[in-house]
């Protein structure tokens, strides 16, 4: 009887583990790959395989990453760009949207280019094409940034000025542009649209006027990072080892959009201009993080890339917390996929859709932890086996040593979900000291704070980390900038306060 009830009972386990009728990881030969043409991840968390990457037999380089905040998608992104570095020799851009990489770049002896730190890019330089494709490129921009496209007037106005611009600098519109000439800037475009309207006969003037306040916003001086004479060479920056250009500094959203539409474009014809050469591995990798306004629209030349960028040996790498965010032209096409912790429940069902994972899968994804992902990888040929995988963490190069600060301790689930905020939050070391630095922060005080939490084993509540500020004298004013930079609203710091009595 006792036999019986084993067998039952082994019989019942087997039955819930349908991975063992179906393996749940590729074979050896599609997980480990020459080392030294190939990134090391992890180990597999099933069968416990190196796990190398190469997109030789993938349909293409591209990756996207998905995760909610501290789940380990920069220290991924950082582990892969180091990695390819030591094997290929790989320049990496980074778009940084939040300023969140620009520290680790500095430690690791790359480039930090700031816009809005007297660093300018003319978004009409030519970067070697027709001044009529340029044309359309900047008209294309201006419709994904702004409600240009619904004033089909305006936007002809527009795109008139623009090629009359390059006109009046010598170019010839459908020629091959003389790289001696100096190209114009978005001041000219708003001059010969002002002298139009100045002139008098032109029968719609609230057209006009229309059209150059449109312009005019990326050019207000002070403002105008966008419609002066570039300081810098995106051609060169391609080549320069390890870049971040950061955004963070640039007043709104569609400046931080423009910049990164703009550095896309010139970025895709740097790749055209280089074609394919007999070199191993990837030339270039662009990274854009939590740019959704620039990677969920399909005119977006991220697009592009992800299409022509296998040919020419560029990378994109897409990471967000938000799936539903990468435009499914993109998402659809990486031929990488690394998911980590997911926080909703719709986006798990996006996921899953998209990718066609099992229900063992999305029960594994529920659970991890800093670190840990599943892969999906879309091979060049059809294959008997599941293309996504789980491994045990992700392997980097240095220790993942995270930081949790919980706020379940002031707010409860339902608060949680109707504010859109995450129970718990994680920071890598290096992350969160750059945080505390851009809170203006002492660096007396940083060490302050590191050693209180490395005393409770790098995990606090939301007040318990507010009493540590103020036990390291951090004003009040810099410790609400530092929950800002979290991503609380003004409601949940309030309440912080107020349970903490300051």
């Amino acid at each position: 009887m006792t036999l019986i009830r084993v067998q039952n009972l082994m019989s019942n386990e087997l039955a819930k583990r349908v991975f063992l009728s179906r393996p749940p990881e590729p074979p050896h030969e599609f997980l480990l790959s020459d080392p030294t043409n190939s990134i090391f991840i992890g180990i597999t968390k099933i069968f416990e395989s190196p796990f190398t990457w190469t997109f030789s037999n993938l349909t293409n380089p591209h990756l996207a990453v998905v995760g909610i905040t501290g789940a380990g998608k920069s220290f991924f992104v950082k582990t892969f760009l180091i990695r390819a570095s030591y094997i290929w020799n790989t320049n990496a851009i980074i778009i940084d949207w939040a300023g969140e990489y620009k520290a680790w770049v500095k430690q690791s002896g790359g480039t930090v280019v700031s816009l809005a730190k007297g660093d300018y890019l003319n978004i009409m330089d030519l970067s070697g094409m027709r001044p009529l494709d340029r044309a359309k490129q900047i008209i294309n921009s201006f419709e994904i940034l702004t409600d240009i496209s619904q004033y089909p007037e305006q936007r002809r106005l527009t795109m008139e000025a623009v090629e009359q611009s390059y006109v009046n600098m010598g170019f010839t519109l459908a020629g091959i542009p003389d790289p001696h000439k100096e190209a114009p800037t978005l001041k000219n475009v708003i001059s010969l649209l002002e002298e139009k309207l100045q002139e008098g006969t032109y029968a719609y003037p609230a057209e006009l006027e229309n059209a150059i306040y449109r312009l005019r916003q990326f050019a207000r001086e002070g403002e105008d990072y966008f419609a002066r004479k570039s300081t810098l060479d995106l051609g060169k920056l391609v080549s320069s080892g390890l870049v971040a250009l950061d955004l963070s500094g640039l007043p709104d959203e569609s400046f931080r959009a423009l910049a990164a539409l703009f550095i896309l474009q010139s970025l895709k014809e740097k790749m055209r201009m280089e074609g394919w050469s007999a070199t191993k591995g990837l030339k270039a990798i662009i990274v854009l993080d939590e740019a959704w306004k620039v990677a969920s629209d399909e005119r977006s030349d991220a697009v592009m890339i992800v299409r022509e960028g296998r040919k020419y040996q560029f990378g994109l790498i897409v990471a967000s917390q938000n799936p539903t965010d990468i435009n499914e032209a993109i998402f659809s096409n990486v031929g990488t996929t690394i998911m980590l912790r997911i926080k909703f429940e719709k986006f798990m069902n996006y996921l899953q859709g998209s990718l066609n994972f099992s229900d063992f899968m999305r029960r594994e994804i529920s659970k991890f932890g800093v670190g840990q992902a599943a892969i999906d990888m879309s091979f060049q040929t059809s294959v008997q086996f599941p293309e996504v995988f789980l491994i045990e963490r992700v392997v980097g190069e240095i220790p993942l040593d995270v930081y949790t600060i919980s706020v379940g301790d002031i707010l409860n689930q339902d608060e949680l979900e109707r504010a859109d905020i995450q129970k718990e939050y994680y920071f890598e070391k290096i992350d969160l000291r750059s945080k505390l630095i851009e809170s203006n922060i002492g660096l007396e005080q940083i060490e302050g704070v590191f050693k209180r939490l490395d005393d409770r084993n790098r995990q606090i509540d939301i007040r318990g980390f507010v009493e540590v500020f103020m036990e390291m004298k951090v004003s009040k004013e810099n410790t609400i900038q530092f929950l800002r930079s979290m991503g609380l609203q003004d409601m949940v710091i309030t309440r912080v306060f107020t349970f903490v009595g300051a």
